[in-house]
């Protein structure tokens, strides 16, 4: 995403942006290098929800929040749960039916505790009222081939990455948004089918704090015009990106409300842990 979005960036902010990889720790190498860079704003990071607020809950993070600033959302992409093709499960409230008379007997895989899809079962469980199980695999493609051998009833997966890709052996059940994202019109929410199931991935660029303010605001206006050219939309399109832009001072309101909420989900994870 940000590679497909850095020249359009370029053309608005008139500079060069080099992207440079820094993985490990779900993003916290990444956050502390540029939370020790100089203020100037020539370095910037993306950032990624939940895993961003949520390894701040699991454990002592090498930086401080307090010196990080989100700048510019660019994504919010819904979780959801998927299926086999043949499933005799075609909504979550199918899966929520047969649970209830089968505790427990309904497996879920996940890549871990804590993960979008773990956190995304756990809310279901308490919103419907029933048990399910929990399969840990090592990555979302050992979860999909335990799926297709019918090993696990239904997975996570963000919606993005379900439609952008040949998902014909599978049929979603619902998608884990507030509303349906522009890439998945046809998908019900989690919330339309009586279920209070929010999860999604959020996906933008962040600052430090410490870089003067009038430098973040105009990288999140440059973000915005990069996000409103035809031609980085038709490209997002192809990726299925389901673009969803905050500025900075819109994202920072919103992220204590779902850190809070993460947070009582969170709570139920150490529970089962």
């Amino acid at each position: 995403m940000n590679r497909t979005l850095a020249p359009f960036v370029e053309k608005e902010l008139g500079a060069k942006i080099t992207i440079l990889n820094r993985p490990g720790a779900s993003g916290e190498i990444a956050y502390t290098a540029m939370t020790q860079a100089r203020p100037d704003g020539y370095t910037v990071s993306s950032l990624n929800t939940p895993g961003y607020l949520t390894m701040q809950m699991d454990r002592k993070v090498r930086f401080d929040p307090k010196k990080l600033c989100v700048v510019a959302r660019i994504v919010e992409d819904p979780g959801s749960f998927i299926v086999q093709a043949d499933s005799k499960f075609n909504t979550l409230k199918d899966l929520v039916a047969f649970a209830k008379e089968n505790p427990g007997a309904v497996t879920v895989g996940t890549t871990g505790l804590g993960t979008d899809e773990h956190l995304a079962m756990l809310q279901l469980e308490k919103s419907a009222g029933i048990d399910l199980t929990a399969v840990t695999f090592n990555g979302a493609n050992e979860a999909r081939t335990a799926l297709l051998g019918g090993h696990v009833d239904t997975i996570g997966i963000n919606v993005g990455e379900f439609v952008g890709s040949d998902h014909s052996a599978f049929k979603n059940l619902g998608q884990f948004a507030e509303e349906r994202a522009s890439i998945a019109p046809d998908l019900p929410t989690a919330k339309e089918q009586g279920f209070e199931v929010l999860m999604s991935s959020e996906r933008g660029i962040a600052m430090g704090c410490d870089v003067p303010e009038e430098i973040r605001t105009k990288f999140s206006a440059a973000v915005k015009k990069a996000l409103d050219n035809p031609e980085f939309q038709a490209k997002a399109k192809q990726m299925s990106l389901a673009l969803s832009y905050r500025s900075s001072e819109e994202w920072n309101k919103e992220l204590p409300a779902r850190a809070e909420r993460l947070g009582a989900i969170w709570k139920l994870a150490k529970e089962q842990k």
